[in-house]
């Protein structure tokens, strides 16, 4: 299997199964009991690996989302606790979801294995929550390492699918409305939002450069190894438990 192929077909469960922790209502109960206010959470504990900064280098890091709705978060969450702690509360969360919904039925210590060698391989170049996530303290237990490991390579991806799309001629919203409309609201965009149509074939464009420049990270392993880790990947989208 090709670098190129092997991001392709591993695409899915790098974006969906650590997006399960991040959707979840039990993660911004959590978020509320540490006084954070409605999804804030996901601002502060997201971008917190990016320090105490100025709310527009979060915008550039999120890339997808509007910026208004970043400043306004990310100004609400400053006086509940450092960014740094909100980085770990938010990595914390993410570990305890992988206790409760990832099967257990799954070789876990293969998938933690082979996604920890891509992703202390990748460079990190243009990818700066990938670089903060991946200096956060792992865990031990395997379930939440892989998760914590494949977090590491969703920001990966996200960046360079954030690159890809500037570089196609897409704006973000333009991105959104091609292929998760559904989500404008929740990434604060108002209408009217543009006609998809015309997008179409320059966010395929987006998404071919992404699998390309993120095969490249996955060229760490050999063939046998690529097509392991993608059945593995593949397998985790279908048992993540509610």
């Amino acid at each position: 299997m090709t670098p190129e192929q092997a991001a392709h077909d591993a695409r899915e469960a790098i974006v969906r199964v650590p997006s399960g922790f991040m959707t979840d209502a039990a993660t911004y109960a959590r978020g509320a009991e540490l006084g954070f206010e409605g999804a804030d959470f996901y601002a502060a504990g997201r971008g917190g690996v990016l320090g105490d900064t100025h709310a527009d280098v979060v915008v550039a890091a999120f890339v997808f989302f509007a910026p208004e709705i970043v400043h306004a978060a990310w100004a609400r969450s400053a006086p509940v606790m450092s960014r740094a702690r909100a980085a770990r509360a938010w990595a914390g969360v993410a570990h305890e979801w992988a206790a409760m919904h990832l099967s257990d039925d799954v070789d876990w210590q293969t998938v933690a294995g082979l996604l920890g060698r891509v992703v202390s391989a990748a460079p990190v170049a243009g990818a700066p929550l990938f670089a903060g996530w991946r200096a956060l303290d792992e865990p031990e237990e395997l379930k939440a390492l892989a998760l914590h490991r494949m977090n590491a390579l969703r920001e990966l991806r996200g960046a360079l699918h954030g690159a890809a799309v500037l570089t196609v001629g897409l704006a973000p919203v333009e991105a959104i409305v091609v292929r998760t409309p559904a989500m404008l609201p929740v990434f604060g965009w108002p209408e009217p939002h543009a006609d998809p149509k015309p997008l179409h074939d320059r966010w395929a464009l987006a998404e071919a450069r992404t699998d390309r420049m993120f095969g490249r990270h996955l060229a760490v392993l050999d063939d046998g190894e690529r097509s392991l880790l993608v059945d593995l990947l593949v397998g985790l989208v279908g048992s993540v438990t509610a």
